[in-house]
């Protein structure tokens, strides 16, 4: 039998599967768009850069646009599909203020143009406007959905935890590898035995056993009788879990349908995941949000 195309689950992380990706695209959003910028801002090697900014050019996540001609010069401007990625990093922002206090500079906090106030994003219900948590939402394949079809065929070389950089270092294991994302989302559904983990995902026992080490260290999961299951801490991510989920299946949809279906139990509605602001609960917009 032909193999199934990959879902968006599967594109999201082929793309976003990568630390120098994120952290190419945070920049990118934090408004710096000529390669003299980035490579100011991030501890990047040219050939990285440049393989980078070419690849995010050519999945429409930058648009390469010539401003010189002598000598040729380029800068790399947003594009719909990477400003739309604002819920997701709002989500990070978030919780590497709330959860990561060792950071050398404290991140500043969030300001919310329309209330002024200083804020934090609160996960809300699109159907019912109830905030929520992921105790509140079932998930289950869709049409397109399986675990073989939502792991990217592509392999990213990971990086040593010293050449981090960034204003988010932790959340870079989390979705900076592919194999990292697929078990959080593996543990979010219930999944605690190693064995289980390398069952599911067909991957290598050697990148899980990476994975979880590095989750164990960062406090996201907690290893006890064999089992891993979420901390609160990492429990706190679904934020950014669901907003990946969500970006993905609107710009990679399969022709069969989507690849996760979610449903919020309080509603018995389908869920579609809303960010509100927690001072006067208004949904948010990314042109609203600045550093406070």
């Amino acid at each position: 039998m032909a193999q199934r195309e990959p879902n968006a689950v599967a594109h999201m992380l082929g793309l976003l599967g990568d630390e120098w990706t994120l952290l190419v695209l945070q920049q990118a959003l934090m408004g710096a768009t000529r390669y003299g910028d980035f490579q100011t801002r991030l501890p990047i090697s040219h050939s990285v850069l440049s393989s980078r900014l070419r690849s995010l050019a050519e999945n429409e996540l930058l648009k390469r646009r010539v401003y010189q001609t002598n000598p040729p010069r380029s800068e790399y401007l947003t594009t719909a599909r990477s400003r739309s990625l604002w819920p997701m990093l709002v989500s990070i922002w978030s919780w590497e203020c709330l959860w990561v206090p060792e950071h050398p500079d404290p991140l500043p906090l969030m300001h919310h143009a329309v209330c002024d106030e200083t804020f934090a994003p609160v996960v809300a219900c699109g159907s019912c406007s109830e905030p929520v948590s992921e105790k509140d939402v079932v998930a289950q394949w869709g049409p397109s959905g399986s675990w073989p079809r939502s792991i990217p065929a592509a392999v990213t070389r990971r990086r040593s935890a010293t050449s981090q950089a960034g204003l988010f270092p932790q959340t870079m294991t989390v979705l900076g590898n592919r194999w990292a994302f697929a078990i959080l989302v593996a543990a979010f559904v219930g999944v605690s035995r190693f064995t289980d983990f390398q069952t599911q995902l067909n991957a290598p026992p050697g990148s899980i056993a990476d994975r979880l080490g590095i989750f164990v260290a960062n406090g996201v999961l907690v290893g006890t009788d064999n089992r891993y299951r979420l901390t609160e801490k990492g429990r706190a991510l679904f934020p950014v879990l669901i907003s990946a989920l969500q970006w993905a299946q609107r710009w990679f949809p399969a022709p069969e349908g989507p690849a996760v279906e979610l449903t919020h139990t309080a509603c018995g509605g389908r869920f579609s995941a809303v960010m509100t602001c927690d001072k006067c609960t208004r949904p948010l917009r990314g042109a609203d949000i600045s550093a406070a």
